[in-house]
């Protein structure tokens, strides 16, 4: 939380005044942030504000439990890469039951819906790149034969299989570009993170 609270120390007593408000949008941290700085600068509370702040500190546990976790826009566009790829995988499942009617049916809905739950995980902002990469690594190493052969006889289903691979490894190229910075921001930390955000990027726009 240093590094929020050094956002805040830059903002002068009245944008500081905006966090301590009652009907103030910010959340607790970014409160008791702007609580501290204001009494170190000499600003003197009563009483009843005071009682009043830490009302706003102490809100409902309730609205406490409810964590915002980070989720970079590459979380995003890591995730529709994979359901994209599921999609392209359902086409070129029930295309390739033409040529092999005996594929194990069941092992492939188990590998579409672990696709699918590792997508929205990512959409969740879950740090799974690292899962992601040695998965698509072992099926990549895998499938290389049969890709080889699907797009020698089977060239539809050699271009489906090839397409998927590439928006997975675009997903993973993306999932590798969030900057460490945001990636280390806790989830009860991205709260104050993104209200100074926002305060910033309304003061641009003004």
């Amino acid at each position: 939380m240093a590094v929020q609270k050094k956002v805040l120390e830059q903002k002068t007593d009245k944008e500081l005044e905006q966090y301590i408000q009652p009907e103030t949008r910010f959340v607790p941290q970014a409160t008791k942030c702007a609580f501290e700085i204001l009494k170190a600068r000499g600003r003197v509370f009563s009483q009843e504000e005071i009682d009043a702040i830490h009302l706003l500190i102490n809100r409902p546990e309730e609205k406490e439990a409810k964590k915002i976790r980070p989720i970079h826009e590459n979380h995003i566009k890591a995730s529709n890469f994979i359901f994209i790829s599921l999609a392209l995988g359902l086409v070129n499942f029930f295309l390739a039951l033409k040529y092999y009617p005996n594929q194990a049916i069941f092992s492939a809905l188990v590998a579409f819906i672990l696709v699918g739950l590792l997508a929205y995980l990512i959409r969740q902002g879950r740090n799974l790149k690292i899962l992601l990469a040695v998965l698509f690594g072992l099926g990549l190493f895998g499938s290389i034969p049969t890709l080889i052969s699907d797009l020698t006889y089977f060239p539809l289903n050699g271009l489906l299989s090839l397409g998927q691979q590439i928006l997975q490894l675009l997903a993973i190229i993306f999932l590798f570009m969030i900057p460490k910075k945001f990636e280390s921001i806790k989830t009860n930390e991205f709260e104050l993170w993104l209200s100074t955000e926002n305060v910033e990027e309304t003061k641009k726009t003004n």
